[in-house]
């Protein structure tokens, strides 16, 4: 008798659309559906590879060879005894003989819930990073991996890696209704997984992208993402975390080290190789411990491509760049500094990112991050693209990355990059460049609302924590919370004072007292914003030169310089960043593709300037005079700032306790001054707590004999005074004994 023919239940234009990759759903095709208008079951596959494939039932009971339908590697089969569905295997036998058993990437069901898709498409899903992504799971007893990606405007969407041959067509994706996420679990497969999405536009034209929520990437210069599970670190940092959960960093001491993780410090003996993480923890740690700062700040640590954007051309926003090691190591680095009650700083890039074409430029085939008019869209100056704040799911991929970077690495606080950039819409831009708001204004709506935005969410969630924010206009209010009308940072950085500071101290001596306002001016200010007095990485590169090649003078008067500068930084309201280097005094410009000049502490005058930044460190973390109410005009109070002629200022630190008041003596000029009358407000003692001309930090060693009494003589509208010595080109910190 004739053999039966196999009767397909599907169509050879399905077939076909699979086949081709056509289908926004192919789940509609492929996997198990139920037989129409009878009991039981059909299960179709799409396997390229394949020569034959069976379906096998999980107890192992029977095995149904399937049928090629309409396509040499489309397969079908019916099983009308099977009333509920198993989770079936399949048996693959692969052209080259090769056998496999697998289930059926087509068998679960969608992974994300109606809730899940509102809450994105809304901007406000905070988590969101636990559902886009890859992520290690277990799926009705099976394990694999969960992939999903937003890309909207996207005709097809497929995975892509190691263990599909990276073939468009084996893991074909579904769209889930109107939210333009694609989803797919692939059983059998788990961390260390190398994968892409395969995307093709509407035109057809087909683009392998990374993934945006991507936690892992390769070391560059490949740039595939990797699965990884960023839950295995057991955290050690219960007290620290608590502890910031219940402290007002605002009136903490905050001295912070500025660190590029890849050049601070290398492995010459091994080529000149990057340190790992852990390595990084372990001696980061120790020298930040031995040089007194509290918080480390880390030039940004997410991925990216090219070592000269410093990390400021951002490809991975969810992963620490692999340069150093993995996920699981960065969280070791960070809980290592925590238990050593160091706080960790992050750099956060949310202005802008690169073009390149493997990462969010032009995502989906279309302008999906990034505005599509270049008026809005493009920053010329830096070659890089603009967010579209004011689409919901871009500004939930951020606010998401934000609390990311908390919850799963416990960082304690983001310096946000280049914020000016987002507030202007004509921002480095000429007359006809830019487009302007509803209103007829240059204020970027969209990004401003963002920002608060952010800021509100970090701190409902993490209280104690710092968001400082890179601004250098005069935009009122940044650091003010948005209940009082501000953008809702904690913190600014000082990028005016910076300027002044430096402008004036690179002069020669000289001619300083022409430009005396220079060093008193940013006290007009000072309490209009809680301000972070920088010295950062922006002012030792590009023609800049370093910090103490800036200073004037011979070989000693540089290093007396600096050291008054520092010094002077210290005493001056607001908390404390210097960019590593400085504090022993590097002569070259900071470079990303070399170690720090760390032979140079094989000399004198270095060892002693290096020790200067010890002591002022321990004074500073000691005296609550300069850090308890930096951001308050009673803790601060000029005794004589008139003295251009000299080139000297003395100022009071001060906090509510008489007691912790100290005296800071500045004298910009190589002069000595053996008599130098000054108002001090209380009688009795005043010890010279430091002086930075002291022979142990390199200076001439001139000074006051450990200190002296207040006279009763009126001067500087105070009732005492005292008659000091005043060394060249130094600051003094004098500090009464009460009784």
């Amino acid at each position: 008798m004739k053999e039966k023919l196999y009767q397909p239940t599907v169509s050879a234009k399905e077939v076909d659309q699979i086949a081709r990759n056509l289908l926004h759903d192919p789940f509609i095709v492929l996997g198990p559906h139920r037989l129409e208008g009878k009991n039981g079951w059909v299960i179709r596959a799409w396997i390229p590879d394949a020569r034959a494939v069976s379906v096998l039932h999980p107890e192992g009971r029977s095995e149904y060879p399937m049928h090629p339908v309409h396509n040499d590697h489309f397969f079908e089969v019916q099983i009308p005894d099977w009333d509920q569905l198993p989770n079936y295997q399949l048996h693959i036998i692969a052209e080259n003989g090769h056998e496999r058993f697998v289930h059926d990437p087509y068998f679960f069901l969608p992974q994300l819930g109606e809730l899940d898709l509102y809450l994105f498409g809304k901007g406000d899903h905070h988590t969101i990073y636990e559902k886009l992504g890859s992520h290690p799971t277990t799926i009705d007893g099976t394990k694999g991996v969960y992939f999903a990606v937003w890309a909207p405007n996207a005709r097809n969407v497929s995975v892509v890696g190691d263990f599909n041959q990276w073939h468009g067509g084996k893991h074909q994706m579904r769209v889930l209704g109107h939210s333009g996420i694609w989803e797919l679990f692939i059983p059998e497969i788990g961390v260390g997984e190398k994968y892409k999405f395969e995307i093709k536009d509407r035109a057809g034209n087909l683009m392998i992208k990374t993934d945006p929520y991507g936690f892992q990437f390769e070391v560059r210069p490949q740039t595939a993402a990797v699965v990884c599970d960023i839950n295995r670190h057991s955290w050690q940092d219960q007290a620290w975390m608590e502890r910031r959960r219940r402290t007002d960093p605002l009136t903490q001491p905050m001295a912070v080290y500025e660190v590029h993780l890849g050049s601070w410090r290398r492995v010459p003996e091994e080529g000149g190789r990057f340190l790992t993480y852990r390595e990084l923890a372990h001696q980061l740690t120790e020298y930040v411990l031995e040089m007194g700062y509290t918080h480390v700040e880390l030039l940004p640590i997410s991925e990216h491509p090219l070592d000269a954007s410093w990390g400021y051309q951002v490809t991975g926003y969810y992963a620490p760049t692999s340069r150093f090691g993995t996920p699981e190591d960065f969280q070791y680095f960070i809980d290592y500094l925590h238990t050593h009650n160091i706080g960790v700083i992050i750099d956060w890039v949310p202005a802008h990112f690169p073009r390149d074409g493997h990462s969010l430029a032009w995502f989906d085939g279309s302008h999906l991050y990034e505005h599509a008019d270049p008026r809005k869209g493009e920053h010329k100056d830096w070659g890089t693209l603009i967010f579209n704040y004011g689409r919901n799911e871009v500004r939930n991929f951020l606010i998401a990355n934000l609390i990311f970077w908390f919850e799963k690495y416990h960082v304690d606080g983001v310096r946000v990059d280049a914020v000016a950039s987002m507030l202007y819409l004509d921002y480095s831009r000429k007359e006809g460049e830019w487009i302007p708001n509803a209103f007829g204004g240059r204020e970027n709506l969209e990004a401003i609302d963002f920002i608060k935005k952010f800021n509100e969410v970090i701190f409902h969630y993490y209280p104690g924590v710092l968001s400082i924010a890179e601004e250098s206009t005069a935009w009122p209010g940044v650091s003010k919370p948005t209940y009082l009308g501000g953008l809702g940072f904690n913190m600014k950085w000082n990028m005016g004072w910076m300027n002044d500071f430096l402008t004036y101290f690179s002069k020669d001596p000289l001619y300083r007292k022409y430009h005396h306002n220079m060093i008193t001016f940013a006290l007009l200010y000072a309490f209009h914003e809680n301000f972070v007095l920088v010295l950062s990485h922006d002012e030792v590169v590009h023609g800049k030169r370093s910090l103490l090649d800036k200073m004037p003078g011979d070989f000693w008067q540089k290093f007396a310089n600096l050291r008054t500068l520092l010094t002077f930084m210290y005493g001056h309201p607001g908390k404390k960043l210097l960019f590593m280097g400085s504090e022993f005094g590097v002569w070259e410009e900071w470079s990303e593709s070399k170690s720090l000049d760390w032979h140079l502490l094989e000399y004198e005058p270095h060892q002693k300037l290096r020790r200067l930044l010890c002591d002022l460190n321990q004074l500073y973390r000691h005296e609550p005079a300069m850090w308890a109410i930096d951001f308050d005009p009673a803790g601060f109070e000029w005794i004589d700032f008139q003295d251009s002629e000299n080139s000297i200022i003395v100022f009071m630190r001060k906090t509510m306790n008489p007691a912790d008041t100290l005296l800071f003596v500045c004298n910009f000029t190589p002069m000595y001054h053996q008599t130098y009358r000054i108002g001090v407000p209380y009688p009795g003692f005043y010890r010279e707590i430091l002086n930075s001309d002291s022979e142990i930090y390199g200076g001439t060693n001139k000074g006051n004999l450990g200190g002296l009494t207040a006279e009763a003589r009126a001067w500087h509208c105070h009732g005492y005074s005292l008659s000091l010595q005043v060394p060249p080109l130094a600051t003094l910190v004098l500090k009464p004994q009460m009784e």
